[in-house]
């Protein structure tokens, strides 16, 4: 099993930044890729941005390409997402997830979850 928990949400204005951290404990020596999804009220969760644990391979959605950016710290089994040029469509609670094997944007393939950060950009 391993354990996510998300930190780094709250409320910034349009056109601020923030960084959001996932620490994974647990089997972390199992984890393949990690990624970052979304959900905004009244929509399903979409696919953020996603990592290859080991190789550093990225893939984006296009709604974030450019403004955000995933890494990771291998040392520190911990994941990253630094967002910038937010916008108010950006407001969501803001999930990362770890699969031991799977690498894409495809949120169902995901085996470990964490609760959630909420983020929330003013216009």
């Amino acid at each position: 099993q391993v354990q996510l928990v998300e930190s780094g949400g709250g409320l910034v204005q349009a056109g601020g930044s923030l960084r959001l951290s996932c620490a994974a404990s647990g089997r972390t020596f199992s984890i393949y890729s990690m990624g970052w999804f979304r959900q905004a009220p009244g929509k399903e969760r979409e696919f953020v941005a996603v990592i290859n644990w080991s190789d550093g391979r990225t893939m984006y959605a296009d709604s974030v390409k450019g403004r955000f950016t995933i890494s990771r710290d291998n040392a520190k089994n911990t994941l990253y997402l630094q967002m910038n040029s937010l916008k108010p469509e950006d407001t969501a609670v803001y999930y990362c997830a770890a699969d031991p094997t799977f690498y894409g944007p495809n949120q169902y393939e995901f085996d470990y979850w964490g609760q959630g950060t909420q983020v929330t950009v003013s216009s």
